[in-house]
């Protein structure tokens, strides 16, 4: 007679995420794009313009905004860096990814003929961006897609320190979004904004970064002490965080500009909040 027994046998990818977290993720490099830089003054920050020049003629022909902000924050991030992207993870963060395209593709459908474009539609998948900078850089490691409205800059560093406990990195996260046709849900996609981070496990030297994780107290009781210089009531960040999705970077990036170690840095704008710690070596 077979005995059931009362164990549960875990994969072994679960048992290294809750088995032994790390204590930190290290952040190697960082690099900002903005197509309207000016707007980022006020937060101690710099950007760079959208460089279209980092794509071949042909990939230039077919992509839009969203994947030449990402390509330029993700390149620069790798320069910094000193890594080569090839082999190295991706996870690419976008409320609405190829918005535009997307939304013009949904307006043809309309049409009496309902003739729609074979490239838009190969652009309106939400992987499109992490697609062409795989192809454009040979990568053969594995890229991830995500979306997660205003959490998405949260969910996205969650599943790069997920990923980075099986690897220990390096690994490149990049948040983006372009300029949303405003009829949509305003204001959001007011501007357009990318950031990427290359990041790695604790033995790298570097800033780091406890786990993300929800604020103690967030809808119950008292929240937990955050630093004022990085809170999202500020009204400038909140309204840019409100147009700009991948905003939800700043309030670390301005720490991490200033070379600030502090607790409890938000990662999103939202009801439910996101937050993380920051020290330096």
């Amino acid at each position: 007679m077979n005995e059931k027994s009362d164990s549960i046998s875990l994969p072994l990818a679960t048992i290294a995420i809750i088995g032994q977290p790390p204590s930190a993720l290290t952040i190697l490099a960082t690099g900002l794009c903005c197509r309207t830089p000016e707007i980022l003054e006020p937060f101690d920050v710099k950007a760079s313009l959208p460089d279209k020049s980092l794509l071949p003629a042909a990939m230039r022909r077919r992509t839009g905004l969203t994947t030449r902000l990402a390509v330029t924050a993700a390149t620069h991030a790798c320069q910094h860096a000193g890594l080569e992207p090839r082999t190295m993870p991706s996870v690419f963060a976008s409320v609405g990814g190829e918005i535009q395209v997307t939304d013009s593709l949904c307006r043809n459908l309309a049409d009496p003929d309902g003739i729609i474009s074979p490239t838009q539609f190969h652009n309106s998948v939400h992987n499109t961006t992490v697609g062409y900078w795989t192809i454009l850089h040979r990568c053969h490691g594995p890229s991830t897609a995500i979306a997660a409205l205003d959490d998405t800059f949260a969910m996205g560093l969650l599943e790069a320190w997920n990923q980075v406990q099986l690897s220990c990195g390096p690994l490149l996260l990049v948040c983006y979004d372009e300029e949303w046709p405003q009829y949509l849900a305003p204001p959001t996609g007011k501007a357009a904004l990318a950031c990427a981070f290359i990041v790695a496990g604790s033995n790298h030297s570097g800033p780091k970064i406890t786990q993300p994780r929800i604020q103690q107290g967030s809808g119950v009781g008292e929240p937990e002490r955050t630093d004022s210089r990085f809170l999202f009531p500020d009204s400038r960040l909140e309204t840019l965080a409100k147009e700009a999705p991948a905003a939800a970077a700043l309030p670390l990036l301005q720490a991490m500009s200033g070379k600030i170690s502090c607790s409890n840095i938000p990662l999103n704008n939202a009801g439910t909040r996101w937050q993380t710690d920051l020290r330096f070596d």
